[in-house]
């Protein structure tokens, strides 16, 4: 199996190294995957083959521009200014969108975790995204949606047992997708813990964490249900 190609960008004087997936025939649509805290890794190349797999064409985003690290630190630096954090985010958009094999698709993005979180912000930074999806996000953030922002139609696909997102974050998010009049859906799986798209969760012993494969499978289905309504 080939690795993913690499694709040179940067944010300010940060350079990035993102991931690209093509698919074997004509893309339905080019997509951002915003990957876990942990950066580019196995789980995050899987998703971009199975969504290049299912037709589109799929940027890894690189978070921090670098492959290893303290990645708790790192995020923690990343994410202190939120109009820094849009702005890296922003740069991923946007190296994807000038890519040759993008020209003339819709947009959308996804992402694990942080990166969740991370396709969130996009879209309350208003980028121009037909559709982002979040699954297992964390569902705060340092500038609330200001109305009419929000171009993407939203799904976010939660563990409702998540200790990283308790429900009054869950309610608090509610009620600003309403106060900026996006067009959401949120899926929420009971007794579903944080990670529970990664066969892996389990191995790491966090008790935060675990795997779940009915909602893992759900929540896939759910991503491409609407992505068919959506990229029709």
């Amino acid at each position: 199996m080939s690795a993913l190609e690499p694709v040179a960008y940067a944010h300010g004087k940060t350079a990035l190294t993102g991931r690209l997936a093509r698919p074997t025939g004509t893309a339905r649509a080019a997509l951002v995957l915003f990957p876990t805290i942990a950066n580019f890794n196995a789980p995050a190349e899987r998703r971009a083959r199975m969504l290049a797999d299912a037709g589109y064409l799929v940027l890894v985003a690189d978070f921090y521009g670098v492959d290893e690290g303290d990645w708790q630190a790192l995020e923690a630096d990343l994410r202190a200014d939120t109009g820094h954090y849009r702005a890296r985010l922003a740069a991923a958009v946007a190296a994807l969108r000038t890519r040759p094999e993008a020209q003339g698709l819709p947009m959308g993005a996804i992402g694990y975790c942080m990166g969740g979180q991370a396709a969130l912000e996009a879209a309350r930074d208003g980028q121009d995204l037909a559709v982002v999806v979040s699954f297992h996000g964390l569902l705060e953030t340092g500038k609330a949606a200001e109305r009419g922002t929000i171009k993407a139609r939203l799904l976010v696909c939660h563990g409702d047992a998540d200790p990283l997102v308790p429900r009054t974050h869950v309610i608090a998010f509610w009620e600003e997708m309403d106060a900026a009049g996006a067009n959401w859906h949120f899926q929420s799986y009971s007794g579903v813990r944080h990670g529970f798209t990664d066969p892996g969760s389990d191995a790491r012993g966090i008790p935060a964490i675990a795997y779940d494969a009915s909602a893992d499978r759900q929540s896939w289905a759910a991503m491409l249900a609407l992505f068919d309504e959506v990229f029709s």
